[in-house]
């Protein structure tokens, strides 16, 4: 059942990701209309977690961030279809870097890194980070329930000489490629909620208490990885530029936690600064009530 998904629905997709951008946008705008004024895709979700943490914010504020959400929400994923075929010059031109000697600096000193960021922006197309450097890369991701669908993601992004590699495989395999002496890059994702009986540590979210994501941090420290974070901001559709921020090259000299919570601070910065382009559609605050007395 699965292969013959994938060969009937495969064939859609690449002949979808091989038209121009005008034509993919204009579809976008067509599958907005769908699921948001038709389908109202988690809707009550969207419109609750922006109610939730813009608790000032009038309804025809929070209706216009809804809205662009959405809109944003689309444009993603029809760049996530494009992926399968946009080539390297294009990829280029769109997803750009102010700083990406931030990343060489540290590989001149021997460096590998933990590369932290949040569901913002397009954080997909980060993978074009590798064209400029010379660390292997890798990316901790949820292994797809199709394992044809699975493979063909993880065959695309290693042509940019990235590989994904589940939670399980997270800690052996970047243990033994220290072993081996490699230099990576090691992207996290690290925004969404832990379960709640693998919380380990709670702070505030946006202005709400919530358990916090430590993975990364926990890492970094065993590993002796440099801590950076990158901020996605979109200049146009289509259009991404990242900034990468250093967060410490010496992991180990900060308190448990410490660096989580300036992760933490550096994404509520990028959401309070152009809140359209977070995924309000994760349940993020989902255990917020049952946050511990502090």
């Amino acid at each position: 059942m699965q292969f013959l998904v994938y060969i009937l629905v495969y064939p859609l997709l690449w002949l979808l990701s091989i038209m121009p951008f005008k034509v993919l946008y204009i579809i976008s705008d067509g599958v907005y209309l769908i699921i948001y004024h038709i389908v109202g895709y988690r809707k009550k979700v969207v419109v609750g977690n922006l109610n939730l943490v813009f608790p000032d914010k009038t309804e025809k504020e929070i209706k216009r961030i809804t809205k662009a959400f959405y809109h944003h929400f689309c444009d993603l994923m029809i760049e996530s279809i494009k992926s399968l075929t946009i080539s390297e010059a294009e990829m280029k031109k769109r997803f750009s870097f102010t700083n990406v000697n931030e990343i060489r600096q540290h590989e001149n000193n021997n460096r590998s890194v933990m590369l932290v960021c949040a569901h913002y922006g397009n954080f997909e197309w980060i993978f074009i980070l590798q064209k400029y450097v010379k660390s292997k890369g890798y990316g901790v991701y949820k292994q797809l329930a199709n394992k044809y669908f699975d493979a063909l993601i993880k065959r695309k992004r290693a042509k940019y000489n990235s590989y994904l590699i589940t939670t399980k495989e997270t800690i052996p395999t970047l243990i033994k490629v220290k072993r081996n002496g490699e230099l990576t890059i090691n992207g996290f994702v690290a925004d969404q909620s832990p379960k709640f009986n693998k919380a380990v540590y709670w702070n505030t979210f946006m202005g709400i208490h919530v358990p916090m994501h430590v993975g990364p941090e926990m890492l970094a420290k065993k590993l002796d990885m440099a801590v950076v974070f990158f901020a996605v901001k979109k200049v146009k559709r289509g259009y991404y530029e990242t900034t990468f921020k250093t967060i410490t090259t010496t992991p180990k000299d900060y308190k448990n936690y410490q660096i989580t919570d300036i992760y933490s601070k550096l994404v509520e910065d990028q959401i309070n600064e152009a809140p359209e382009y977070y995924f309000w559609t994760h349940k993020r605050w989902k255990h917020a009530e049952k946050a511990p007395n502090i």
